[in-house]
């Protein structure tokens, strides 16, 4: 029976098609109206049209299938497009749980957010913190921890649905691309100028594949489980970039309070100019660079037996496939 794969044009997506089809599993995609699907463009998936916003859609894209993988999602790290990214992300979710268990869909993993894992200072964050409500949440943020909330009641309803939480992802395979690759292509084209301190986990594209295909296997029912290769600050990101492109860094640095305070502006200036454009920098994203959350991956390692590799060989594939696919000139 096929495997179902949402989102499989996005950069989780297109690293997981590849590995099931390298299983010898057979994979439908569901192809949305207008989506840019050259991500898997010469695969051998099974096509299906329809919008997760659509449930008679994706309940027509769910049968026959006994397994699914739910990575589509809004990503955003902007305040506006709220509406937008709840349709996709919250309702579609619903849909997806809501058609799976009508189905008879043996299990579904749904990816997760590490935004929307709480977080207490000095202390690594696991499965078990919950987002608070009170802080200054970006519009994604809720919308991953309502997404969370659809998972556990279909889990209460008789589905079976693990949730396998990804970080910033790098690696191949990403077309649109993500907004790790977009800064990476920046850095190998000499176009980014500047940088701001701070850090992030960020989880190597093998490595959440990996941790995809676990919870599948070995997942509770119910649980989610927190994927993860390393924590990086940004100034080890830039010395990464500067190994694997050959270019130097960006001369300045700016501090957070000062591209906080730009972000704060260029930020308003585009919800206006243009709604819909997703902006390069915006003050979610310096907020979540300047709190420096570590993940912790006991869960993970001791329960499913994840094993990550390493973030610079990620960034090394990640732009070995830009060279590739003609975006960036390999330096000398």
């Amino acid at each position: 029976m096929p495997v179902l794969v949402t989102g499989g044009s996005g950069h989780l997506g297109a690293n997981l098609v590849r590995r099931l089809l390298d299983d010898g599993q057979a994979v439908r995609a569901l192809e949305r109206p207008g989506s840019d699907n050259t991500a898997l463009a010469g695969l051998p998936v099974e096509w299906v049209p329809g919008d997760l916003r659509d449930y008679s859609a994706t309940l027509a894209a769910v049968r026959g299938c006994d397994r699914v993988y739910h990575c589509a999602a809004k990503v955003s790290s902007g305040e506006s497009q709220v509406r937008e990214i709840a349709a996709c992300n919250v309702v579609g979710t619903r849909n997806l749980l809501t058609a799976a268990l009508a189905a008879g869909v043996q299990r579904v993993v749904v990816t997760g957010s590490f935004s929307a894992v709480g977080h207490e200072p000095g202390r690594p964050s696991d499965e078990s913190m919950a987002v608070d409500p009170f802080e200054p949440l970006l519009p994604y943020q809720r919308s991953k921890v309502a997404v969370e909330h659809e998972c556990l009641k279909a889990a209460v309803e008789g589905l079976d649905v693990v949730i396998a939480t990804s970080c910033a992802i790098v690696g191949p395979n990403d077309f649109k691309p993500s907004r790790m690759g977009q800064v990476l292509l920046d850095f190998a084209r000499g176009r980014l100028r500047a940088y701001i301190p701070g850090g992030f986990e960020f989880v190597a594209a093998r490595d959440i594949v990996q941790g995809h295909r676990l919870a599948m296997d070995k997942g509770r029912t119910g649980h989610k489980y927190i994927f993860s290769t390393a924590y990086k600050t940004v100034d080890e990101l830039m010395e990464i970039f500067e190994r694997v492109t050959g270019r130097p860094r960006p001369r300045l640095r700016l501090s957070p309070p000062v591209m906080a305070a730009v972000a704060r502006v260029v930020d308003a200036v585009a919800r206006r100019v243009a709604p819909h454009a997703e902006p390069r920098f915006t003050p979610g994203a310096v907020r979540l660079l300047r709190m420096q959350r570590h993940a912790d991956l006991t869960k993970a390692r001791t329960a499913l037996g994840y094993d990550p590799t390493s973030v610079e060989g990620a960034i090394e594939d990640a732009y070995a496939d830009f060279v590739r696919r003609g975006l960036v000139r390999r330096q000398r």
